[in-house]
């Protein structure tokens, strides 16, 4: 008898005294990484990679820059009193969880705990560590969307090169905790979409019908750190709502698309009971929970801004609904402390979308995408003289501008592929296109700047993975793929049948992949991958200076400005 070598994570084959288990769909099969060993090297390369260009000289400039007058400040405060006191504005615009954040950096850093804005690397801390972390969710989410180590390896490496990324990354700002947490919901999201796949995938494989209903799916874990994700989201930017509202409605429809893959007679009405209801702990209850937890400082304070407001005033208001109808209605119901927040809360509200006054830097959702108006965040030079000794350092807000330019031919293909082939993942990316850029245009009158963009940054660096896999091509089922798979995305790689293929197999995985068995499709697929990489990776080299303040001749410091419009 001839004993077979199967591939790791493969199903074992039945035994005598085991049922034979019934077919499964091809949309609830279950993905098994083959070489899990693989993805994890790759993301301890990229998380080295990361913390080099984030935490290099992150103290410079040791000043403040840009809005780092205010957060590092407000931190500060934090520390001090528990909340943001503020007392040279008017109030505060933003929740306290980005502050919070900061501010523990701060607390790190210093060492007499005394003076917590002596030290800019203190208050750079937590963006750099958020940013690294970014970069592993994006290679690791990116991994299981494509099935593939590989493709994981190059989103990540892809956000770790975006410049917008890494100057966000290496100051204190908010947006940088925006784009890890949104992020970090999102793949959550996605695990909990297989894991929910491969249960029923187990139903179907025990033999049951679920034509006319489904028990219940069980424990959803991976949907409630989506959950609390996004509330921390909120408690960062509330800008974060965009995206938390139409990824609720997002993996809704995905459950009811698995129920239906599943054979589910009325899936639409399986899926109110067995998801939409049940998730209202997971996606709304704990979200709006971790979005209050990071008030407890602001709830705990005598004199946070607003919080006695509900003391004094009335609870009677009128709801004005559409058609001129208005309904009154009493908030008495609501403990005093929420009413405070919400009345805070819509006050700053009022305040960003009434902020109109003109910025140098500001820019329209527009231009965005082709990086029309980076921001300039430091300047130190005269880049008007003439001079060859290093005499002009900048940290430029703006993306690696090869890497961004392929964004909008990215969505073009995009929209085709999924009109073409209804591919979840292309539907997923607009989902969250529409709450990254789309949404801005309903207030153009707003002051906005480019880094608004940056939550979005990582969905669209999913996009190009997508579009790799395609100008890669399909797999030819004898061929031998360490990456790759079936559907140019994923599958399994092909393994010797028995101990005495072994030796013809590993010859083929050294010295005749990819070329000699891909074929010609994929390796020109190959061919343009890599330029298009290298392309990038040079042009990351190239800006990092700018991005970082490096020292730079006032010739070289022009020669960076490829527009007019980057002066």
């Amino acid at each position: 008898m001839t004993a077979t070598l199967e591939a790791p994570g493969a199903p074992e084959a039945p035994t005598e005294l085991e049922q034979p288990r019934h077919p499964v769909p091809a949309a609830l099969v279950p993905w098994r990484d083959p070489n899990p060993r693989i993805g994890w090297f790759i993301v301890v390369a990229l998380t080295a990679f990361a913390g080099i260009t984030r935490f290099w000289a992150l103290g410079f400039p040791k000043q403040k820059i840009f809005d780092e007058a205010y957060y590092p400040v407000e931190a500060q405060e934090i520390l001090r009193y528990g909340y943001e006191d503020n007392r040279g504005y008017m109030f505060i615009v933003h929740p306290p969880l980005g502050k919070w954040l900061i501010a523990f950096g701060e607390w790190l850093a210093d060492d007499n705990k005394s003076d917590y804005l002596t030290n800019s690397f203190g208050w750079r801390i937590m963006p750099a560590l958020f940013g690294c972390g970014t970069v592993i969710i994006v290679a690791r989410t990116a991994r299981r969307l494509t099935r593939s180590n590989l493709f994981g390896g190059i989103a990540g490496l892809l956000i770790a090169c975006d410049g917008m990324s890494l100057v966000l990354a290496r100051t204190a700002l908010l947006d940088v905790f925006l784009e890890f947490f949104i992020a970090a919901a999102f793949g959550a999201m996605v695990i909990d979409r297989d894991k929910v796949r491969a249960r029923l995938a187990g139903l179907i494989a025990d033999g049951a019908d679920l034509s006319d209903g489904v028990p219940s799916l069980g424990p959803r874990p991976w949907r409630l750190v989506a959950g609390v994700c996004f509330g921390l989201a909120d408690a960062v930017k509330w800008t974060a709502l965009a995206f938390f509202l139409v990824f609720i409605v997002l993996t809704v429809l995905w459950d009811r698309a698995a129920l239906r893959a599943a054979g589910v007679s009325r899936p639409s009405r399986w899926t109110l009971r067995r998801s939409a209801l049940p998730g209202l702990g997971s996606l709304i209850v704990a979200p709006f929970a971790a979005y209050l937890f990071c008030y407890l400082g602001w709830f705990a304070g005598e004199n946070s801004w607003g919080r006695h407001y509900a003391d004094t005033a009335s609870t009677h208001t009128h709801l004005n609904l559409p058609f001129g109808i208005s309904v009154p209605w009493d908030w008495a119901f609501v403990p005093g402390p929420i009413r405070s927040l919400g009345a805070y809360t819509l006050q700053a509200y009022r305040f960003h979308q009434g902020l109109d006054s003109g910025h140098a830097y500001a820019s329209n959702p527009w231009s965005w995408l082709v990086l029309g108006r980076p921001v300039d965040f430091y300047y130190q030079g005269s880049p008007g003289t003439d001079c060859s000794a290093p005499c002009s350092k900048q940290v430029l807000l703006i993306g690696t501008p090869l890497l961004w330019w392929a964004f909008v031919p990215m969505l073009l293909w995009l929209a085709w592929h999924y009109l073409t082939t209804r591919d979840w993942r292309a539907g997923a990316i607009w989902v969250a296109f529409l709450a990254g850029w789309v949404f801005w245009f309903q207030n153009l009158k707003r002051t906005m700047f480019l880094f608004y963009m940056a939550p979005l940054v990582p969905f669209l660096i999913f996009g190009l993975v997508l579009a790799m896999g395609t100008i890669l091509g399909p797999v030819r089922a004898e061929g031998t793929a360490l990456f790759f798979g079936g559907d140019g995305l994923s599958g399994r790689p092909g393994r010797p049948r028995s101990w005495s293929d072994l030796g013809p197999w590993l010859a083929d995985l050294t010295w005749r992949y990819p070329v000699a068995r891909v074929g010609r499709r994929r390796a020109w697929g190959t061919a343009a991958i890599t330029v298009f990489l290298a392309l990038v990776l040079v042009d990351f080299a190239w800006m990092f200076p700018i991005f970082t303040g490096g020292p730079l001749s006032n010739a070289s410091w022009h020669a960076h400005m490829w527009l007019p419009s980057w002066i």
